[in-house]
């Protein structure tokens, strides 16, 4: 069995379409783990939640979520962040509003050995984990043997050593993480606004017949997400961001 793994949609329909025409085109459409943030920043939050959504799927909020939810304060936002969080506030559908109302923070899969998250398994919504130091924390606050997240929209690999050394990597397309005894805390990075200087979208597969991770990028796009932000008057950094990877 192939589940895809995705994070940070960020209403960006046109990265959401071409990852999940990929997953289809790689046996991945079974299942899809969605590690939350499928609103904020980009112009189609209706339309990547309605698609979600048709799919088998588990699904987590982020903090864009909470913003929309009116969870998180708007002072937390940037304001070009909030920008968008206003309109998507005015623009959700009740259906969808009703969904994410429902989305747990955590999920637990004790007999798949995944810990799913959007942030940090210590704190779901908000706490980026980048370094080293910052995952090795985050350890105690999960039982399974492996952790699921993204929020950072980077691709990173963490391993804790038997020592509890905690070492990570960036993985490339096609590098694939085993998952042996030691414990990981994977992040597939963003669908929608990557920010390791490489627009593609990125995503992951777990494939379970191989015991992995596999971590993937794919072209997707960019101008026609660009020119339906333009048309909504979105904030010009938003939109040059997306063809940057940052």
């Amino acid at each position: 069995m192939r589940i895809g793994i995705i994070a940070d949609i960020h209403a960006n329909l046109a990265a959401l379409e071409t990852v999940l025409a990929r997953l289809k085109d790689e046996g991945a459409t079974g299942w899809i783990w969605c590690l939350g943030d499928v609103v904020g920043y980009g112009p189609q939050p209706n339309e990547c939640l309605d698609l979600l959504r048709t799919f088998d799927h588990l699904c987590l909020p982020g903090n864009h979520e909470w913003g929309v939810l009116g969870r998180a304060e708007r002072v937390l936002f940037n304001d070009e962040a909030g920008f968008v969080l206003d309109w998507t506030i005015e623009h959700l559908t009740a259906e969808n509003r009703a969904y994410l109302e429902k989305l747990p923070q955590t999920i637990n899969l004790p007999m798949a050995h995944f810990t799913l998250v959007h942030a940090s398994p210590r704190d779901p919504i908000w706490e980026y984990v980048v370094e080293d130091n910052e995952a090795a924390v985050c350890y105690p606050f999960f039982k399974t043997r492996y952790c699921l997240l993204g929020h950072t929209h980077l691709a990173l690999a963490f391993r804790r050593a038997a020592d509890g050394t905690v070492t990570h990597t960036e993985p490339e397309p096609g590098v694939s993480v085993p998952l042996e005894r030691e414990r990981l805390i994977l992040n597939p990075g963003s669908v929608g606004q990557p920010r390791n200087g490489d627009p593609r979208a990125h995503y992951a597969i777990y494939d379970t017949d191989a015991d992995a991770i596999i971590y993937h990028r794919v072209e997707y796009p960019i101008a026609q997400t660009q020119a339906r932000m333009r048309d909504l008057h979105f904030p010009p950094r938003l939109i040059s961001r997306l063809e940057a990877g940052l």
